[in-house]
């Protein structure tokens, strides 16, 4: 079952509750909502961490765990998630973004120059902004919208699959106790 997968992976609420550094969060934390793993929790984990983590913003994951405060879904998921945009795979995401943005609003995608900087990049950012934004948040909807459908189908499937394996187990049982 899934749920026995994550729950390998995840911490404990405890634990967290009594690092000296999240003790102004504490009450949040130990909020049993914000831990249970079920298929709606993880679902919408799922939507909650891509979504923040496709988005061009700082402290992404203090929207992440606001947001799974505010849909009450599993708060180390969503967190976890928003690590997609790391420092290796920001840049190629957060382009797809912007050639997003650029194709729906029918606008040229600039070219980067031969040499990389930040004053470059300082420069085009106010200029490729509103394109990076909506390609970016065209792109978290439509992304975080999947994610829910396929882990909602994913988790259904396994379950699924268990109660079937678990009633071939019982019929074996049922059958070798008649033939004894």
């Amino acid at each position: 079952m899934p749920r026995r997968l994550l729950q390998r992976y995840l911490p404990h609420p405890d634990a967290l509750r009594r690092r000296r550094s999240l003790r102004v969060v504490s009450h949040l934390i130990g909020n049993p909502s914000l831990w249970v793993l079920t298929r709606r929790s993880v679902a919408n984990a799922f939507s909650v961490g891509l979504f923040s983590a496709l988005l061009p913003i700082p402290f992404q994951m203090l929207v992440a765990a606001f947001g799974s405060w505010l849909v009450r879904c599993n708060l180390p998921l969503s967190i976890g998630l928003v690590w997609i945009t790391n420092p290796l795979t920001m840049p190629l995401i957060f382009y797809g973004n912007y050639r997003l943005g650029a194709w729906l609003l029918d606008m040229p995608v600039r070219k980067a120059p031969d040499r990389l900087s930040t004053r470059w990049i300082a420069d085009q950012l106010v200029e490729i902004l509103p394109t990076l934004a909506l390609g970016s948040l065209v792109a978290a909807v439509a992304i975080a919208a999947l994610a829910n459908l396929a882990i909602r189908l994913v988790w259904r499937w396994q379950v699924s699959r268990s109660w079937k394996a678990r009633a071939r187990r019982r019929r074996r049982q049922r059958s070798a106790g008649r033939e004894k």
